[in-house]
């Protein structure tokens, strides 16, 4: 074959784009298999406590009711590692939102009409849901999200911050955030001569068949999951979640295949959530603008029944030049629930608040904040002291300052207005990890002169398949078109989920690796390819985890500018600009995709995305699209997201870093820096809604 590669990186059309926008494809929900039947989730009436006595017998007379599954009756689940999906075992009711029985009908509109006659008593027990900096139940975990230690020391930050020329000792405040992915999770099971068959809403089906098989007692071979379309996720169906077990319980209960679909009301007690977070921040510095001394200081909340400990502290260990540093997380447990990932867990809220501190120091010195940022550029990773496979935040911030004409901006703050609009604009930067999991991978050439890819990866709107179609392409030789790729069944190669930033260079190792024997393997081979074709499979596992002598993080500039309205209090975001520097792209028009949503999403997280515990009641108070705004068209400007071509050696044979979560993490304080300029008043709590800036403002 003589075949210049030219598919990775060029801006191929998502393969699915079609099927999707035409209604072909298929969602877990949408799997109408013969005899499925529906099944609605009861919630407890209480923040607390355990349920006392349960009747189903209303439920039970209602039309097209089946069944009533509650803890007296549901199927006994083995002991798994994950507590929350240890649903209807006992009597316990460990906060809002947790399933105390489900009901399954013939149809949806039964179920539901079932669920409101379940009657329960219950013995309600004092709640907590309120996190504050001071709660005698804080403590300092061993390990944060991630493996992350909860505490960091590097020489002697307090001493050296209470000597420092310029100092700013600052705190903020992130609410509870929730993921509302486009479609809401939800699974239809069904068991065929002992075999469990689910179609799921997952981030990945290896990891959602070994824990169904683990719970209900099965050999692996015995369970599959598919998840071929999946509507979104944003961390929040990276693990398996309750609805799959209870549809599996269901299903198992009555025979019948069960779908169990989530109302947006229920995610954020059974999906997870961003967990609120306390910052104090203080930064210490000579009079030229370097770090002297670096300290940030987090108080978060978990559930009471598993911990999760959102690291937003760890982006500080990386990202700035400091002799002096100090990194901590305190966790709180409340009868709230569980918290776990969303886009960027960690970095968008901790980003957020050193990026605002920065943007402070850069006031109290009277310095450039471009330039304060680049003066405290590190030679080596401050943490761990590896040397960076690649580090380009100042030719972002460089390129950023250029494509925004920063260099005209005046400095100082509440000076641009038209009418009673005030004008301002901010800049800030990003950084992600980059994370790489082992994968199998299949390649096989057809006598046709076609090719295909097969391993288990999952396209949660990414344009997965695209873009392992184009690494294929390329490490094959061959024009795009005569890829075609399989993915989302956990029958086919084992691989990671899509997390992390992870999901494209775990894969594409795999499969890249698997194209290049098979490659290989067709310069041997002479004649016609026998009818099953040629296969080659790869494994990646002793490679892609392999500890690497380099520290390996993507970076970013965001660079905003927004308008404030003095009457109203409305904060409007004009333009909205980020470069990247991300190894390789390996698909132009979906990285793009992928930078501008998260900037976009950044946007909701600076002013209009919300969540409150509401004390007395004990829930979320604003927990579907209702109450809990997401951005709409006419909230979002120009998004601009232009990137730095990076050669990094020392990734994957792609050369790739993540570009799914860096869009979001320097974006809120890109925006909050920019209403500072605008109005010269410093916000230190998101969102920034009206009421909070004209409170600023009066």
């Amino acid at each position: 074959m003589t075949y210049t590669p030219t598919a990775l990186g060029a801006p191929a059309e998502r393969r699915e784009g079609r099927d999707k926008v035409t209604g072909r494809a298929r969602y877990a929900a949408e799997h109408t298999v013969p005899g499925r039947v529906h099944a609605w989730i009861v919630p407890p009436a209480i923040a607390r406590g355990s349920v006392r006595a349960i009747d189903t017998n209303g439920a039970l007379r209602s039309p097209g009711v089946l069944a009533v599954l509650t803890h007296e009756n549901a199927p006994k689940l083995a002991d798994g590692d994950d507590p929350t999906l240890a649903v209807l075992q006992n009597s316990r009711v460990p906060h809002r939102g947790w399933p105390i029985a489900v009901v399954v009908a013939e149809t949806l509109e039964a179920a539901r009409a079932g669920a409101v006659a379940v009657r329960v008593e219950y013995d309600a027990q004092d709640h907590d849901v309120t996190l504050t900096d001071s709660h005698p139940g804080a403590y300092i975990p061993e390990k944060a999200n991630g493996g992350f230690p909860g505490l960091r020391e590097r020489g002697d930050p307090e001493g050296a911050f209470a000597s420092a020329a310029v100092s700013v000792d600052t705190a903020y405040q992130v609410p509870p955030l929730h993921n509302h992915p486009m479609e809401p999770h939800a699974a239809t099971a069904r068991w065929d001569d002992g075999r469990l068959v689910v179609h799921d809403s997952s981030q990945g089906t290896t990891v959602v068949r070994a824990t169904l098989a683990a719970l209900f007692r099965l050999p692996e071979d015995r369970v599959v999951v598919g998840s071929e379309h999946v509507g979104g996720g944003f961390g929040s169906k990276g693990t398996p979640r309750p609805h799959v077990v209870l549809a599996a319980m269901a299903a198992r209960q009555t025979g019948r295949p069960v779908t169990v679909a989530l109302p947006r009301r229920l995610m954020p007690a059974l999906v997870g959530h961003r967990a609120p977070t306390l910052h104090r921040v203080r930064l210490g510095a000579d009079e030229h603008g370097s770090l002297t001394s670096l300290l940030h200081e987090v108080t978060t909340h978990t559930s009471r029944i598993k911990e999760f400990v959102e690291q937003a502290a760890v982006p500080a260990r990386v990202m700035y030049a400091s002799l002096n540093s100090g990194t901590s997380h305190r966790v709180v447990p409340l009868d709230v629930p569980s918290p776990s990932w969303m886009r960027a867990p960690g970095e968008a809220p901790g980003m957020y608040a050193l990026e605002s501190a920065m943007d402070e120091l850069a006031t109290a010195l009277g310095m450039d904040p471009v330039e304060l940022r680049i003066a405290n550029e590190p030679d080596t990773e401050p943490d761990s002291g590896k040397p960076f496979s690649s580090r380009h935040l100042v030719e972002c911030l460089r390129e950023g300052a250029r494509l925004f004409d920063w260099a005209h901006r005046d400095p100082r703050p509440g000076l641009r207005s038209a009418g009673p609009l005030l004008v301002g604009s901010g800049v800030a930067a990003a950084v992600y990890p980059v994370l790489i999991q082992p994968s199998t991978a299949t390649a096989q050439a057809l006598p046709d002169g076609s090719f295909t890819v097969r391993v288990n990866a999952t396209d949660i709107g990414t344009g997965a398949r695209t873009v392992l179609a184009q690494i294929a392409a390329d490490a094959l030789g061959v024009p795009l078109e005569r890829v075609r790729t399989e993915i989302g069944n956990s029958d086919l190669p084992s691989a990671p989920l899509a997390g992390g930033s992870s999901g494209t260079a775990s894969w594409g190792w795999a499969v890249h690796e698997a194209c290049t024997r098979l490659r290989a393997g067709l310069a041997e081979h002479t004649g016609q390819l026998p009818e099953p074709g040629l296969t080659a499979s790869a494994d990646t596992e002793g490679s892609a985890d392999a500890d690497s002598g380099y520290a390996r993080h993507a970076f970013g500039a965001h660079f905003a500018e927004v308008s404030v309205d003095t009457v109203t209090g409305e904060v409007r975001v004009r333009r909205l600009l980020g470069v990247y520097a991300a190894g390789h792209i390996l698909n132009a028009r979906t990285a793009r995709s992928q930078f501008i949503g998260g900037m976009t999403m950044g946007l909701g997280m600076a002013l209009t995305e919300n969540s409150t515990m509401d004390a007395a009641f004990g829930d979320f108070t604003e927990a579907d699209l209702a109450a809990y705004h997401v951005p709409v068209h006419a909230d979002v400007p120009a998004v601009e997201a232009h990137w730095i071509d990076e050669d990094d050696p020392h990734l994957n044979p792609m050369g790739s870093k993540g570009v799914g979560e860096i869009g979001i993490v320097g974006t809120a304080a890109a925006v909050g820096n920019a209403v500072h300029h605008a109005t010269g008043v410093r916000y230190r709590e998101l969102p920034l809604t009206p009421d909070r800036v004209l409170a600023g403002l009066s």
